[in-house]
């Protein structure tokens, strides 16, 4: 019973659940990627150079086809996704700088403080 418990306890913290989320968001976020290069992206490069379909580019070698334009396509959907993250996480960077950088109100002096002060007062006069 005791390795089922901590198992649950491993299963339920904080840090697994998020990670779950971001692994299905993910895997969505990379669906709309592909369809965003295969289908937007890439057909306007392919105009762009001429008509050329990088999605079909491919060689034979003997019985093999080595099909290089499907490479090339997920190299440009690993930049895109690349630069999106890279703009996220900027921006995510760049409001926590902002919440750093508002200055924290002094803390209240405290009851010792406050004595203390008051036997200086007094002791100027």
């Amino acid at each position: 019973m005791g390795m089922i418990s901590e198992f649950k306890a491993f299963a339920m913290k904080g840090n697994v659940v998020d990670l779950a989320v971001g692994v299905v968001i993910g895997g969505a976020f990379g669906a709309i990627v592909s369809s965003l290069v295969g289908d937007v992206i890439m057909p306007i490069i392919g105009v762009l150079t001429g008509g050329v379909n990088f999605s079909g580019l491919s060689i034979t070698v003997g019985d093999a086809v080595v099909a290089y334009g499907k490479f090339i396509q997920s190299v440009f959907s690993f930049t895109i996704i690349a630069f999106v993250l890279f703009l996220i996480i900027k921006g995510m960077n760049a409001a926590k700088t902002k919440e750093e950088a508002a200055p924290a109100a002094p803390p209240a002096p405290t009851t010792s403080e406050k004595l203390l002060a008051e036997i200086r007062d007094a002791l100027k006069k």
